[in-house]
């Protein structure tokens, strides 16, 4: 099966309230590699590599992050699939 991956911009109040680290919990769950950083402008960039059905599920929970977190938009791009160890927080 063709692995691929996405970068999804995660835009609201998502630092500062566990949202990178519950993301790694959720990306490690489902199997998928790649990585959760906050940005200067406040958003978080999660990159995520991995079967199709499970980034999904990943970007589904994204929508609405941890309870701390409020979740105002996605922006969701494409990537070429990036062959990492795991999924990590910067």
């Amino acid at each position: 099966m063709l692995q691929e991956g996405n970068q999804i911009i995660v835009h609201g109040r998502v630092q500062m309230v566990g949202f990178r680290y519950a993301t790694v919990q959720q990306a490690l769950q489902l199997g998928l590699t790649g990585h959760a950083i906050n940005l200067n402008n406040g958003d978080v960039e999660v990159q995520v590599f991995g079967d199709k059905v499970d980034r999904d599920k990943l970007i589904l929970w994204l929508r609405e992050g941890p309870d701390s977190a409020q979740v105002d938009a996605l922006e969701i791009s494409a990537l070429e699939y990036r062959a990492l160890a795991s999924f990590t927080q910067g």
